[in-house]
């Protein structure tokens, strides 16, 4: 190892992880912006009472507590704890199998309000909540991956001055 890799590494053990865990903010921020797509679809439309069932409320409930587990990892993996990056891929998969929930169903779903039959959601917003679903994903899935790897290098790292001091 040359003399910068080794001044990088040491330098890793006095500041913060700060990228992994920007990813996962930004991971939060595309998550919030489909939450208000989503929940705003129905004061912006009229589709009846489709979104007025239980799903929505599970979904909202699923919303909260990926936010809370998507900040508590970004805490985590910010001070660069491995197991919070296995954590994130977890969030990251939540992500991408929530596109196959309600994304899906409201796009495929219709319903008739005063006589008219329409989608409960069109082809742009459907494509917009899946951008937004996606992004969060891979925002999740990058800050995993730089996070685990970043606390491997600095375990290796420590376990070596460890060994040196010995």
């Amino acid at each position: 190892m040359n003399e910068e890799e080794y001044i990088r590494k040491d330098r890793m053990r006095f500041t913060k992880n700060s990228l992994a865990s920007t990813l996962a903010i930004v991971s939060i921020v595309f998550d919030v912006l489909y939450f208000l797509n989503i929940y705003s679809s129905d004061i912006n439309n009229n589709v009846g009472n489709f979104y007025y069932q239980i799903r929505i409320g599970a979904s909202i409930i699923l919303n909260l507590l990926f936010m809370l587990a998507a900040f508590l990892s970004s805490e985590g993996i910010k001070n660069y704890k491995s197991e919070y990056g296995y954590v994130m891929i977890i969030l990251g998969i939540i992500q991408v199998v929530r596109i196959f929930i309600l994304p899906m169903q409201a796009h495929a779903a219709e319903v008739t309000v005063g006589g008219v039959t329409s989608k409960v959601m069109g082809n742009a917003q459907f494509i917009t909540v899946i951008i937004y679903l996606a992004l969060s994903a891979i925002a999740m899935f990058a800050g995993a991956y730089i996070g685990i790897k970043r606390s491997k290098e600095l375990e290796a790292h420590m376990a070596s001055l460890k060994k040196a001091a010995a």
